[in-house]
Order: C-alpha cells, then sequence, then structure tokens
C-alpha cells in the first residue's frame, strides 16, 4: 500500500486523540452516581436510608437494605462513522480531525443525553418506591408525605417582578430557586430522621429559556467564581441544559444536591466503549470504496434516590 495514503490506523490514532481532548459533560457526576456492571442487568436494593443511632437497649437491631429496590437493564448502544477512500487518499487530515472531534464529543456526551430523558420523565415514571420520580406524595415507613414537585407562585412578588413564569424576573427566579433548596431540607426517611440536613451544595438545572433568569438571580448572589454562587451559606452552581427541550419546560427547572453519597441518578456500563473497524483492507472497502469506524457500548441510566432532586414549576 502506498506510504503516503492516510491509513485507517491513523484515522483510529486521531479518534483516539481527539477523544482524550474531549471536555465531558461537567453535570452529571454531580447529579449521579457510576456503576460497573457485569451482568445483563444490575438490581439496587440500597436506595432506602441507613438506620440512625439509637440508645442501647435490648441489644443491637440490625437494619437491611430496604425492601424497595430498582433494577437497571443494559442497553446496546452504537455509533458509526464512514469515511470515503478517496478523503483517505487525498489526505483530508484536517476536515478528517474535525470530524473526528465531533464523533469523539458524541460519545462523550452520551450519558447526558441518557440523563436528560431521564430528567424530562421524572414526572410521570416511577421510581424506587413506586411513586414517579417527581411527585408530591412520596412516603416510606414514618416519614409522613413528602413532595419533591412543587410549584412556585410569582404572582404576588412586590416591586420589580414581571409575573410571567416564561421569563421570570431575577427577584422572582431567586426565590423559587431559593424555594426549591428549602424543600430539600423537608424530606425525612422511613425513620422520620431528616435526610438532607446535611446538604451544602446544590445544582440547578433550567431550560435554555430559563437561564437569562437564573443567571441574574444567581449573579445577584454572592460570587464564588465561574458558575458558582452563594446563598445562604450554601453552593450553588448553574447548568444550562439545552436537552430540556419537553413542551413543560418552558415553566419549570430541577434542582439536585450534589454533595450527597447517594445521588438522584445512576449511570451503569457494562462496557466501556470499544472501537470496531472496517479497515482498507476489508471486503466493506472493496465494495464501497469506504472504511467504517464504529463505537460499541452497552450501558444504561436510571432514577437512583428521588430525595435529591426538587423539581420546581412557576406559576
Amino acid at each position: 500500500m502506498d506510504q503516503s495514503i492516510l491509513s485507517s490506523r491513523a484515522v483510529v490514532g486521531m479518534y483516539y486523540e481527539q477523544l482524550a481532548a474531549a471536555n465531558g459533560i461537567g453535570w452529571i457526576d454531580g447529579v449521579s452516581n457510576y456503576f460497573g456492571s457485569d451482568q445483563a442487568s444490575e438490581t439496587y436494593p440500597w436506595l432506602g436510608m441507613p438506620p440512625a443511632l439509637r440508645e442501647w437497649i435490648g441489644g443491637r437491631q440490625a437494619k437491611g437494605f430496604s425492601q424497595n429496590s430498582i433494577e437497571i437493564k443494559n442497553k446496546h448502544f452504537e455509533a458509526t462513522l464512514e469515511i470515503a477512500l478517496t478523503d483517505l487518499r487525498r489526505d483530508k487530515t484536517g476536515q478528517l480531525r474535525a470530524r473526528l472531534a465531533e464523533f469523539a464529543q458524541r460519545g462523550q456526551s452520551h450519558f447526558a443525553s441518557l440523563l436528560s430523558t431521564l430528567i424530562v420523565n421524572g414526572p410521570s415514571t416511577v421510581c424506587y418506591d413506586g411513586q414517579y420520580f417527581f411527585d408530591t406524595d412520596h412516603s416510606e415507613g414514618s416519614s409522613g408525605t413528602l413532595d419533591n414537585d412543587i410549584q412556585t407562585d410569582i404572582s404576588g412578588l412586590p416591586v420589580q417582578t414581571h409575573g410571567v413564569v416564561t421569563a421570570p424576573s431575577k427577584e422572582e427566579m431567586l426565590q423559587a430557586i431559593i424555594a426549591s433548596i428549602s424543600q430539600f431540607f423537608t424530606f425525612k426517611d422511613d425513620r422520620g430522621e431528616p435526610i438532607n440536613e446535611d446538604a451544602s451544595s446544590f445544582l440547578v438545572m433550567v431550560p435554555v429559556g430559563l437561564a437569562p433568569a437564573a443567571r441574574s438571580a444567581l449573579s445577584s448572589t454572592n460570587d464564588m467564581g465561574p458558575g458558582m454562587f452563594s446563598i445562604d451559606g450554601y453552593s450553588v452552581s448553574l447548568v444550562v441544559n439545552p436537552r430540556l427541550t419537553a413542551a413543560s419546560w418552558t415553566d419549570e427547572f430541577v434542582t439536585f444536591r450534589t454533595d450527597g453519597s447517594i445521588k438522584s441518578l445512576i449511570r451503569q456500563e457494562e462496557t466501556a466503549p470499544v472501537i470496531k473497524v472496517k479497515d482498507e483492507n476489508s471486503e466493506y472497502a472493496f465494495d464501497n470504496d469506504a472504511i467504517q469506524i464504529g463505537i460499541d457500548t452497552w450501558r444504561n441510566v436510571g432514577y437512583g434516590r428521588w430525595q435529591g432532586a426538587v423539581l420546581n414549576t412557576l406559576i
């Protein structure tokens, strides 16, 4: 083979180079736990809270895992890029590198896509306790009725307000964010113990339409650096998620607790992305005058602990 021709091996090398340079979606670690998998599906029975300390009376009282659980089945995902042999022969290195960079970024953003779908479907999809993930009547043992699907009425706020739920003022948006953070501290476990009393870090995720109001609202608080703010001593970060495009995501946003050991969402992976190639010596290349580079992975996502997320709708 002519050594001046760009080879499929060189193209794969370029892909890995671009993959290393691609930035992952920064918010996914804050809102989800990552777990490896070695089978077709995984069951998570540990989502209930561990026992609180009690006075030693009559010996130990052991508490096992919650009887509630969730099963996440791994799914097969792929993406395949085709490159014409003429582009390799003509050494379109710059163009290929740009295309491979986009290909790598697609792979890096896959979990963000899957998790965003979970968030959008949260008001209509059940989680481990049998209730919708975002719901007004969660209940476990002695917890009482708990609500992580709240509303903030912006019509009654004083001066400098708009009263428009799809374009709130910074004062209205700030009040809604504070209401969401406050809601976390109302959650109790099945023993009636507060769940989030030690919470100190939160992430506010908004659709594009609410981004200007959210930025203005948080910028009016104590600035802690790029994308980080402080409200009443709590650390708050802002994420604008362009994947929140469902019809309902014009007047609502979600807040996550990011410093808990068990997160609101789960990322599960059986196999890391694997590269497969039909190279220039393959039958495919002979028949189609092109090579193919494919990525394969087995993974999925699911709902974790609902007590770490609050959906807020402006009314």
